[in-house]
Order: C-alpha cells, then sequence, then structure tokens
C-alpha cells in the first residue's frame, strides 16, 4: 500500500491528522496559529482539505510542516503525505519539486548568525549610498549659481525638513539572501511571485489595493519607503502571511518582538 493509500484508509487526509494531533494536545487553532504565525483561517483549510482557499501550494507544504510541528507530529511525513495528496486530488499546475524543500525547510536555510549579518551589511551600504547621494546632489549646484537666486530662495539652514510623503513614497523590497515572496492585494490578486535571490528588488506599485505579503524568511528581505529602511517584517525563518506591504502600513508598523530565550 503506497503512502496516500495509508494516509487516507487509515487515518484520513493529512487535515483531520493534523487535527487529531492538535485536539489530543488540547490545543485551539488561535493556540496553533499563535505558536506558528500562520492565520487561522489558512488552518482552518488545511484541516477541511481546502486547498483552493490557500495562498499558494508551496506555501501550503510550508503551513502544513509548521502545523506538524506546533503538534508534535513527524513534518517531514506530513509534507511527503501532502505533495502526494495535493498530486493525486488534480490541483492544476501542480508538479512535486526536485528537491524536498519548503520555504522553512532548515536544510536550506543559512544559520541565524549569518542571515542577521547580511541584513545588517545590507542596511548599512544602504544608508551610505543615501548619504553619498544625498552628498552629491547637494554639491551639484554651482557656488555662482547660488550667488544669483533671490534672497527668499536661498536655502536655509533653519528651514524646516518636509515629511515623508505616503502617496509620493516608493515601497522598495530587496532580498539579502534566497528567500520566496508572494505579494498579493486584498483581492487576493497576485502582484508578485518569485524565489528571490540575494540582490533581486521589488517595488510595490503605488495603486495597489491594500498590498500584502507572505514569505518563510522574513529576515532575508531588507525593505525601504522612500529610502527609509523599515524593521524586519517578522521573527528570522518564521512564516509570515497577509502582513500589509503599503507605504501607510509600513511606517505605522513597530519592530517585532524579539524571540523568546530557550
Amino acid at each position: 500500500m503506497d503512502l496516500l493509500a495509508s494516509v487516507d484508509e487509515e487515518h484520513g487526509s493529512v487535515g483531520s491528522q493534523l487535527k487529531a494531533g492538535r485536539e489530543r494536545l488540547g490545543l485551539s487553532l488561535s493556540d496553533i496559529a499563535a505558536k506558528t504565525r500562520v492565520p487561522t483561517r489558512h488552518l482552518e483549510s488545511i484541516e477541511q482539505s481546502n486547498y483552493d482557499a490557500l495562498p499558494g501550494q508551496t506555501y501550503t507544504l510550508g503551513f502544513a510542516r509548521s502545523y506538524a510541528n506546533a503538534v508534535e507530529m513527524d513534518a517531514a511525513a506530513i509534507s511527503d503525505a501532502m505533495r502526494l495528496e495535493l498530486a493525486q486530488s488534480g490541483h492544476e499546475g501542480y508538479q512535486a519539486p526536485a528537491q524536498n524543500y519548503e520555504p522553512a525547510d532548515p536544510a536550506r536555510v543559512p544559520s541565524k548568525t549569518l542571515a542577521w549579518t547580511s541584513a545588517a551589511i545590507a542596511a548599512v551600504a544602504l544608508a551610505a549610498y543615501l548619504i553619498f547621494r544625498s552628498l552629491t546632489l547637494t554639491d551639484a549646484a554651482p557656488a555662482d549659481e547660488l550667488a544669483t537666486l533671490p534672497i527668499s530662495a536661498t536655502p536655509s539652514a533653519t528651514a524646516p525638513i518636509a515629511p515623508l510623503s505616503v502617496n509620493n513614497s516608493d515601497v522598495v523590497i530587496t532580498a539579502t539572501g534566497n528567500a520566496w515572496v508572494k505579494i498579493y492585494d486584498a483581492d487576493e490578486k497576485r502582484i508578485f511571485e518569485k524565489e528571490m535571490a540575494a540582490g533581486d528588488s521589488f517595488t510595490v506599485p503605488r495603486n495597489a489595493n491594500k498590498p500584502m505579503i507572505v514569505t518563510g524568511r522574513p529576515q532575508a528581505l531588507a525593505i525601504t519607503v522612500g529610502g527609509k529602511a523599515i524593521p524586519p517584517l517578522g521573527l528570522p525563518d518564521k512564516t509570515i502571511a497577509d502582513v500589509g506591504v503599503s507605504a501607510e502600513e509600513l511606517l505605522a508598523r513597530k519592530p517585532a518582538a524579539p524571540a523568546p530565550a530557550q
């Protein structure tokens, strides 16, 4: 009997197995959502095998692995069973990856120290570039040109700096390491989806309708709004989903809480 048959006939679907594991531990879906940072509605869809309601098949596997770890089940076995269940159910466009890799697979994730170091280097490099660019633009006007300006137009050292305009600020997402990223709007219309490599960047359209992001490696993304660096959107190697990436929402964010000490 193959693996999928064993899952269907002896234990039920992958979702029912995970639900049974959750109930065995006396946990609610809210408890699992808090542990995994996966939205409750996505956990419900997994339990009900409603895969069409999930943001993507790649992330369906990642969510299932996180759920399995949270209920002390074999994450690798659950992932394998989910792959077969998706394949046999005929989900359009599904192809089993050549390697056993999901967004949160530790075998493909650099160490946390390396990830944070890369992020810090990228932030320093970005700050240095912005300072250099500011100085270059300031020095571009010749002195004699400034002398011909009317008194009212001469720059003043005490002139107030205009605040950052949300409506005219580009949101730029730059990868500092490998990270699968999907950006979609309030109607779940896909805006961008790619396995980003270090150095890749994407500018979120200003007219996007409440753009949101899902990724398993938020620490591998450097995000700026109008050139201003934004704190990481989540903890290292923790899946985030439905996180707003409009200029307004990003500027209003507070830094993510540090991971609890082990």
